[in-house]
């Protein structure tokens, strides 16, 4: 079976709606529903692991478990939820499903990676409808979307719930891609119908990821396919695309600009090209060879101040690249159309502009694969019909099933890396043990929240030594690691270790001079009982910030320690003014009140603090004042 269609894919005269229905009745035939039906089953066997996972510490707290805009879907909820960034990023689709998610089970884990795994299928599902649709060929479309359902470079953003970004985004991407399709070879006067789709589509493919601005590009490419002529009503066509992109573009770069991370290490423009060549290339060579995989890639260690040697290899390799494919594959459209739907997409996700501490991302590549894999459906299906012999064809297609059941495997075993934070962060360890101290990091962080849950005190002393070792680790090999350091105070300070919680405080302060670093230098010298130090560290918190609630909140603690009413009087006055609804702070104040000799205010405070959930209120101190 060859596969191959005679009839045309979209009938003149037909609405959109009337065109999938069409689709369906005709085109998923027995052949399509048993490809269909076979994509759907083996990507699920290759996945279906990642069901039973949990919560990492990557992102997920930001975007799920601490993020209080999921928790409203109310009218106020939404336009929240569509007017606030998160995690410096902008996509309020991908947070939307994470209220409606949150609406049914809170913090279960199992429906957020079921929604994840089904919104894989469909993307996977829509990489079939395009590629047959280019292809005019279910077998080329079958292994296109096959190796995009299983791919092993494609469990980060299936099996990590805060990578959903990157799925829902190519739901909408495939599916704009799939109506622009119908635009183009439609000759009815409803056209406009697939027009809007496309736009539409767009529009909530750059709500779910900003990085979908590309689909202009990509829909250029689709007309060069198609054979599309280049015209004026082609460039006109295309403006709103452009416009939209420009848009979102602007909105995603403004919203960026104040939470972005830039590398610290400074590059030559000669470096940042070395770098973006090295990104291409390892994610071209690991599409075909997906091995060693980590969820983070940090940057290469410097040699002498500039980057190892071998960096300047790789920007030769894609010129030889280029020479090559213009001089042998200029004529293969099928070969040009994937390379440049494969760079198109990614050219973003360089880095030419160092952001962050990785290098690269295995997630990038979801989109920008389906160039690559579209490149490999057409050469499985054109082996069976240029003449090859039998031998080699059944040849070919065997290596073609060997290369499935590898890529399956390797994905289902991925799949139990992404379990939760302590296999996520062993296995990076396990790969890079020397420049991703992050990694240790955040396996300290898991073993300092574990001993929170376990209680069996043998197991929270050891969970505690291993936070210890390994934070220290990850500031060893990074010794301006602020989160590394604050987590050593803040341990050491939990351990009565004030020496120790001050030196790493100290440090804190030296390296990271924000608010929240004064504040917890703060904690550990009222603690020790350094009252007045405290007090002082406490200022320069709020000189730092002057909504610090919590650093007015423990100066005000202070001060009615001290009797010192005006002042902590002042401080009480700031707090109810930025959140009224802080219990301990009327309590405190009621102490004030009482040394003033106001003991039915006093009384009053204590009741509202009750009222606002405070319980830790002294019931012979309360009785005291409701006697009077």
């Amino acid at each position: 079976m060859t596969g191959k269609i005679k009839e045309e894919e979209v009938i003149p005269g037909l609405s959109f709606k009337q065109q999938i229905l069409s689709f369906c009745k005709t085109r998923l035939n027995r052949p399509h529903a048993v490809i269909i039906g076979a994509i759907i089953i083996i990507t699920l066997l290759c996945l279906r692991a990642c069901l039973n996972n949990l919560f990492t510490d990557w992102d997920d707290k930001g975007y799920i478990l601490n993020n209080e805009l999921i928790k409203s879907i109310s009218w106020k909820g939404l336009k929240n939820i569509f007017s606030t960034p998160v995690m410096g990023n902008y996509h309020p689709l991908t947070i939307l499903v994470y209220a409606l998610e949150y609406n049914f089970v809170q913090f279960e884990p199992w429906l957020y990676h079921f929604d994840s795994l089904l919104a894989h299928l469909l993307a996977t599902l829509l990489v079939y409808w395009l590629a047959f649709l280019l292809a005019k060929n279910r077998l080329a479309a079958f292994v296109t979307s096959l190796l995009f359902g299983i791919h092993p470079m494609h469990v980060e953003p299936v099996a990590w719930l805060a990578g959903r970004k990157d799925v829902l985004c190519a739901m909408f991407y495939f599916a704009a891609c799939v109506a622009y399709l119908y635009f183009i070879r439609s000759h009815s006067n409803r056209k406009i119908i697939f027009y809007v789709c496309t736009i539409v589509l767009f529009i909530g493919a750059v709500l779910c990821k900003p990085t979908a601005v590309t689909l202009p590009l990509t829909l250029l490419l689709i007309d060069y396919y198609e054979n599309v002529t280049f015209n004026k009503r082609l460039f006109f066509e295309k403006i709103p695309h452009f416009v939209l992109a420009l848009i979102f573009g602007i909105i995603s770069v403004k919203i960026q600009a104040w939470g972005l991370t830039v590398h610290k290490e400074s590059y030559s423009f000669l470096a940042k090209t070395d770098i973006s060549a090295y990104a291409l290339i390892t994610y071209l060579w690991k599409a075909v060879l997906p091995i060693n995989l980590r969820c983070f890639y940090p940057y290469p260690a410097k040699i002498n101040g500039t980057l190892p040697f071998i960096y300047n290899i790789f920007p030769l390799i894609i010129i030889g690249t280029i020479f090559l494919v213009k001089k042998y594959a200029a004529n293969k459209k099928t070969i040009v159309f994937g390379l440049l739907f494969f760079t198109v997409n990614i050219v973003l996700l360089l880095q030419f502009i160092p952001v962050g501490d990785a290098i690269l991302a295995e997630r990038y590549a979801y989109i920008p694969y389906f160039g690559l894999f579209f490149i490999v459906g057409h050469c499985v299906s054109s082996s069976f019909t240029l003449g090859i012999k039998k031998a080699y064809r059944y040849a070919l297609l065997m290596t073609y099933v060997i290369c499935v059941v590898c890529l399956g495997y390797l994905s289902s075993e991925r799949c139990k890396v992404w379990y939760d934070a302590h296999s996520l962060w062993k296995d990076e360890i396990k790969k890079e043990p020397v420049l991703a101290p992050i990694a240790y990091n955040n396996l300290g962080f898991y073993f300092f929240e574990k001993r929170q849950t376990d209680t069996d005190t043998i197991q929270q002393k050891n969970d505690i030594d291993s936070a210890l070792h390994l934070l220290n680790k990850a500031l060893r090999l990074k010794p301006d690691f602020v989160n590394a350091c604050e987590g050593l105070g803040i341990l050491y300070s939990m351990q009565g270790k004030v020496d120790s919680a001050t030196y790493f405080f100290k440090t804190l302060i030296r390296i990271n001079p924000v608010s929240n670093s004064w504040f917890d230098y703060g904690t550990v010298l009222y603690a020790s009982g350094e009252k007045d130090s405290a007090i002082m560290a406490y200022s320069n918190a709020i000189s730092l910030d002057t909504n610090n609630c919590n650093a007015y909140l423990n100066r005000d603690i202070i001060y009615t320690e001290q009797k010192r009413c005006d002042q902590a009087e002042r401080d009480f006055r700031k707090i109810i003014n930025l959140n009224p609804n802080i219990g301990i702070a009327y309590y405190q104040h009621s102490f004030c009140d009482t040394l003033r000799g106001n003991k039915v205010q006093a009384l009053q405070d204590v009741e509202n603090a009750i009222s606002l959930g405070y319980s830790a209120v002294d019931t012979v101190y309360y009785k005291m004042l409701q006697s009077q």
